[in-house]
């Protein structure tokens, strides 16, 4: 197979696993771009991301400007020659010129199966809306918000317990191989291109941390999509006794489970095991499984039902 002169742009995890397949394969590397180093951890310390961190220690050229439009950035870009610029959760927008400097493009890895999904936070929003199915697209970027035509798609189960951070990573692993696949089918000219569909077409918004916030007045099964949205970020979150909670993972009871807990009002917790603390919602009830006070570490329902009676208080 023809190997290819491949620029990468990209800053998180989620692209780490493509950036170390295109290392592995045939193609050449001739530079990575990503976002300038941002301050990280509990001390927001400035440091690199996942991204430039594999980039150095694999020898690549690196460079992080603050936007794509400057005459620098143009230029440095240029000086690599690329053929193709493989785009992967990079954060920043593509201007024209750099859109159309790679001969053949710049190819995008998006983490749903477009049209449905477009934008900031297509995993979360897959989950919020209760979605069986997500995916992969690779696709020929275009001036439009993730508009392109699609190269190839690679479709997976979303799984009855899946967190944020499963999907993304599972996504990520998923979007290597397709990239390659991509890339490939470019290289040799066989690569077909088709316009995204007008039908289906959904917008996933940057998610906000005011979103994380359990209104116990909802249906159970919808807040435990809010708890495996927001795991590991932003963690859904609720009020017990004048502090902040947070709910790292929970599960909404079937009918039958639930049927002896019936009564109650929304946000009142009903009862407390060792396996998990039941809270009435709007609609079911939901078993919390893991949960955190302020300053302190993730624990089990048993952890924290230890602390004291909790049947008849309330969260929220």
């Amino acid at each position: 197979m023809t190997a290819l002169r491949v620029a990468f742009a990209g800053t998180p995890e989620f692209a780490v696993p493509a950036l170390r397949a295109l290392a592995d394969s045939e193609h050449q590397l001739v530079g990575v771009l990503t976002q300038p180093d941002r301050p990280r951890g509990r001390g927001q310390v400035n440091a690199p991301g996942p991204v430039k961190v594999l980039a150095l220690s694999l020898g690549l050229s690196v460079a992080q400007p603050h936007e794509l439009g400057s005459a620098g950035a143009l230029a440095e870009l240029t000086a690599w020659r690329p053929e193709v610029l493989v785009v992967v959760a990079y954060g920043l927008i593509l201007p024209r010129p750099v859109l159309g400097l790679p001969r053949l493009g710049c190819v995008n890895i998006h983490g749903s199966l477009l049209p449905r999904w477009r934008g900031a936070a297509p995993v979360q929003r897959a989950l919020l809306a209760g979605d069986a199915v997500t995916g992969v697209t690779i696709m020929q970027m275009d001036a439009g918000l993730d508009t392109g035509p699609v190269l190839l798609q690679r479709s997976v189960p979303i799984g009855a317990h899946a967190t944020s951070g499963e999907l993304h990573a599972e996504l990520a692993t998923l979007g290597a191989a397709a990239l390659l696949e991509a890339l490939g089918a470019l290289a040799s000219g066989r690569a077909q291109p088709r316009p995204q569909s007008a039908a289906g077409v959904t917008y996933a918004a940057k998610i906000a941390k005011s979103e994380a916030l359990i209104d116990w007045s909802a249906d159970a099964v919808q807040i435990e999509r809010q708890v495996r949205a927001f795991n590991p970020w932003p963690v859904a979150e609720t009020r017990f006794a004048g502090e902040q909670l947070r709910v790292h993972a929970a599960r909404a009871l079937a009918p039958s489970d639930a049927a002896d807990s019936a009564a109650g009002t929304a946000g009142e917790i009903l009862r407390a095991s060792s396996e998990a603390i039941l809270v009435r919602c709007g609609r079911g009830v939901l078993a919390i499984t893991e949960l955190q006070r302020p300053g302190r570490r993730p624990i089990g329902a048993r952890d924290f039902a230890n602390a004291g009676p909790l049947a008849g208080k309330r969260v929220g």
